[in-house]
């Protein structure tokens, strides 16, 4: 179900789900009509599908109320979630809807071997208790993002993975969970929107892990968290124009040069790429690996 929408005439709308998709070709063509007059990027897989939009307010609630129609994959998208910001500046420069392997790519091991994520899971923590979870002692909390967004802001107490390629993340739980396991600790995650955690977790399990993950993430945190700033360091780096947002999910002053460090080298091609692109292609550097 979809937040209140905020107030304002622009609006961006992110959301997910996994679900199996028998015809990613067909669901993108009957997507790029439902979006028309909106900008975004939506990623189709038989796994799933995973989007953000932008536009006018009434034309975004009308697109989200077409995505849950019973018959659009026989109502599987039924129910999605919707994490909603309102916008000052235009987030995409244009509609691109991709067909891919996977709607998130994460480097797992043999990923076709862990079960799809379930949206009633238990794993996930709803924002209104992850303050608690936070609170406990046999707890690591592991940073599910980029380095850069880790850097650009993070939970207080969390753990940077040194994420420079989507594998490091895999190479970090892999170096640390048998101590872990033996120290009985938890393991919490968060990521952005939930996507990322959302994959993950039945990996981790399968280490032997008990993993708890921020229902909705970061965003889902912020929308539902009045003194979510007491938690949070720093600003939330979103893949549009608008760069990165605090935790009324309002726009900052940053620029994409505060956010990357050129010294870094996969850092420097995602700058060059976000100073010659246009918004939409920036998210696309901004979820691939360089060449």
């Amino acid at each position: 179900m979809a937040l209140k929408p905020p107030a304002g005439d622009l609006l961006h709308s992110a959301f997910y789900r996994f679900f199996a998709c028998p015809d990613p070709v067909e669901l993108a063509e009957c997507l790029r009509a439902l979006a028309a007059g909106l900008q975004g990027s939506i990623v189709v897989a038989r796994e799933g599908i995973n989007g953000t939009v932008a536009g006018a307010t009434e034309a975004v609630a009308a697109f989200e109320a077409a995505l849950q129609a019973d018959a659009l994959q026989a109502g599987a998208l039924r129910g999605m979630a919707f994490k909603r910001s309102a916008c000052t500046t235009a987030p995409f420069g244009r509609l691109k809807v991709s067909v891919r392997p996977e709607i998130v790519a994460l480097g797992l091991p043999d990923a076709s071997a862990w079960p799809a994520p379930d949206e009633a899971d238990a794993s996930r923590v709803a924002p209104a208790e992850w303050r608690a979870l936070l609170q406990r002692d046999d707890l690591v909390l592991l940073d599910n993002r980029n380095h850069f967004e880790f850097r650009l802001g993070h939970f207080k107490g969390a753990v940077d993975p040194q994420v420079h390629n989507f594998r490091d993340f895999v190479a970090h739980v892999q170096a640390h969970a048998p101590a872990w396991r033996a120290a009985g600790r938890t393991v919490a995650m968060y990521c952005t929107g939930g996507i990322r955690c959302d994959k993950t977790a039945p990996w981790l399990r399968s280490l032997g892990l008990d993993v708890k993950q921020l229902d909705g993430g970061i965003l889902n945190h912020f929308a539902q968290i009045p003194d979510a700033g007491r938690d949070w360091l720093g600003e939330c780096y979103v893949f549009d124009r608008r760069v990165a947002l605090d935790t009324r999910l309002q726009e900052t002053a940053t620029t994409v040069e505060q956010v990357y460090d050129p010294r870094h080298p996969d850092e420097a091609w995602r700058l060059q790429r976000a100073r010659q692109l246009d918004a939409i292609d920036v998210i696309d550097a901004a979820v691939r690996p360089p060449p």
